[in-house]
């Protein structure tokens, strides 16, 4: 697929639905059904820093971090509605971010060198160049500056949500849908519209941030203990989520 309309068609998505998704999946949280950051400490201390958000959505994450007393506030996502949203958030919890409207795949004016953290909370699996936007997040970060990103577990795309056309787990054995080895893009119905992803296998995303320069801290594909211990929930998606991690989360060093 051509990477132009790929990005054109996501970014009219979230122009088109950005209200849906007005707050969710917001520091400290990390993903659907995911440990927090009150559990993992990613970001231990933030006071005084600068930090980045790519694909800043709604601006929570970014409050999160001004409650925590980072210095420099920073937002970049692709789609203005959003960055409408998060100015007037941010405004009215008295703050003031630096947002950009631009994809993460673009030359912007985001400084080099300048940030002690840049990360990104479910918004790193848009990209359509995986390989030139960590280059480019490295680029932004103060040496031995931190990068953590989370996303859906690619695992979860494996095995689909919809149980319409087959059961998904039957006497608690998963059914792959999906191959763990298909990285070719696909489309999603999403509401009255459509999204285009890519399924990436988490060697592509552990080399990708090996050459551009990071060295992996940690990464994390737990789910939450209730996810893990609710064995009165018998549904098709409990279940699974008791079986197979439904996102992941990844701490980075810029070297």
């Amino acid at each position: 697929m051509d990477r132009e309309k790929i990005m054109e068609q996501n970014k009219r998505y979230w122009n088109e639905h950005a209200d849906f998704w007005f707050g969710t999946t917001a520091l400290p949280e990390y993903g659907v059904n995911f440990v927090t950051e009150d559990e993992l400490h990613f970001f231990q201390d933030v006071a005084g820093k600068k930090v980045l958000e790519i694909c800043c959505g709604s601006g929570h994450s970014l409050k999160y971090l001004g409650d925590r007393r980072a210095a420099e506030l920073w937002g970049l996502d692709i789609s203005h509605t959003q960055l409408d949203h998060a100015e007037e958030y941010l405004r009215q919890n008295g703050y003031h971010a630096k947002l950009l409207c631009a994809s993460m795949e673009e030359s912007t004016d985001i400084p080099t060198d300048y940030f002690d953290y840049v990360y990104s909370i479910y918004g790193i699996g848009w990209t359509t160049d995986l390989q030139g936007t960590f280059r480019k997040i490295a680029s932004y970060l103060k040496r031995n500056g931190i990068f953590i990103f989370s996303w859906h577990h690619t695992l979860n795309y494996c095995v689909s949500w919809s149980c319409e056309e087959r059961h998904i787990v039957e006497d608690d054995k998963l059914i792959f849908t999906r191959s763990y080895f298909d990285e070719s893009y696909f489309k999603m119905p999403v509401h009255d519209s459509e999204i285009i992803l890519c399924n990436r296998k988490i060697s592509t995303y552990i080399n990708a941030l090996a050459d551009a320069g990071f060295v992996i801290e940690r990464m994390v594909e737990q789910n939450d203990k209730e996810t893990m211990e609710n064995l009165e929930d018998g549904s098709t998606k409990a279940r699974k989520g008791r079986m197979c991690p439904i996102s992941m989360c990844f701490k980075a060093r810029k070297r």
